[in-house]
């Protein structure tokens, strides 16, 4: 009897016998899944602030009622779980509307893609403090700088949309600034934190914090010292100033200190008490303005007091009399 030939075949899987060629490539392309909050990691250096505003109040009350509309943008890390790329109000969001998930545009994407989406998808929001749009525009400017570089094949989109033009330049194109705002802006991020807070806060103007960011750290935070204890802001002019003496090394405690107590142009006469002489009325980490309102309140309380006491001292005599 012959003996029987091995058949070699390859057997399909379950998944192949029930599902057509179009679901199976489908398998390998970016999709919406639920993907659980936990899974979910922050992305490196998100340079936006997710803020605890009634906006976000809002966006909670709706993903309580509705859920989450538009998916946010994630990408596979090696480990099982995802980074997210857009949509870290939306998590937020979720979290404190007690969701265990939600759906994600699963993508893969590179670490300048990733950067490039991140920023864009985050400078559409009506309302950008300074010191986002700061490391926002380093962080794209930097990678957009990295993809030009490449010669590979998936760098010739980027190629092709410079033609000859700078990274810089197609960057202003993009969010509508003049380069030497951009500009402006990244140097931004050379300021310690304690100084670009007060940018954000609005209390030092760009084109002074510009100067600013030139300073060595240590003089940075000497002149923020000097800032706190005499509750005062630099000017341009002062601004310029200090980073010159910076740049012939002679900056120091009492240079910035002369500096700061130059009387500005249109600097109003201003009263000023040492707080050692008013602290203990007052609990620790009490602000500025904090002391300056209770006072205010006290004089017009003690105003009032005298006022009536003098309308019972006239109304007295006037009986007497």
């Amino acid at each position: 009897m012959a003996k029987s030939k091995e058949l070699n075949m390859k057997i399909p899987s379950v998944g192949d016998l029930f599902s057509t060629q179009e679901e199976r490539e489908e398998v390998g392309r970016e999709s919406v899944r639920d993907i659980p909050l936990e899974d979910i990691r922050e992305f490196p250096n998100h340079p936006f602030k997710v803020k605890m505003d009634d906006k976000m109040m809002e966006m909670v009350e709706s993903v309580r009622q509705y859920g989450i509309l538009v998916p946010a943008i994630v990408r596979p890390k090696e480990d099982g779980t995802y980074e997210m790329v857009a949509g870290h109000r939306r998590r937020m969001a979720s979290e404190l509307a007690e969701k265990g998930d939600m759906p994600c545009l699963v993508r893969e994407l590179t670490d300048d893609e990733a950067t490039i989406i991140m920023v864009d998808s985050n400078l559409q929001r009506e309302e950008i403090l300074p010191s986002e749009k700061a490391f926002a525009y380093k962080m794209k400017l930097d990678a957009m700088k990295r993809q030009g570089k490449r010669t590979d094949l998936t760098s010739v989109p980027l190629a092709q949309k410079l033609q000859g033009k700078t990274s810089r330049e197609l960057l202003a194109e993009q969010v509508g600034e003049s380069q030497d705002q951009i500009r402006r802006y990244i140097r931004l991020t050379e300021l310690i934190p304690s100084l670009l807070d007060m940018v954000d806060e609005g209390k030092i103007a760009m084109r002074p914090a510009v100067e600013l960011s030139y300073l060595p750290k240590k003089e940075q935070e000497v002149l923020f010292d000097t800032i706190e204890m005499e509750d005062c802001t630099p000017s341009h002019a002062q601004a310029i100033k200090m980073r010159k003496f910076s740049d012939e090394k002679r900056l120091n405690e009492d240079v910035i200190l002369s500096i700061m107590s130059e009387e500005k142009g249109n600097q109003k006469e201003q009263f000023k008490m040492p707080k050692e002489r008013i602290s203990k009325y007052f609990s620790p980490g009490t602000s500025t303005k904090q002391i300056e309102d209770t006072i205010i309140r006290a004089l017009e309380m003690y105003r009032k007091r005298q006022r009536k006491i003098g309308i019972l001292h006239q109304g007295g005599s006037g009986f007497i009399g």
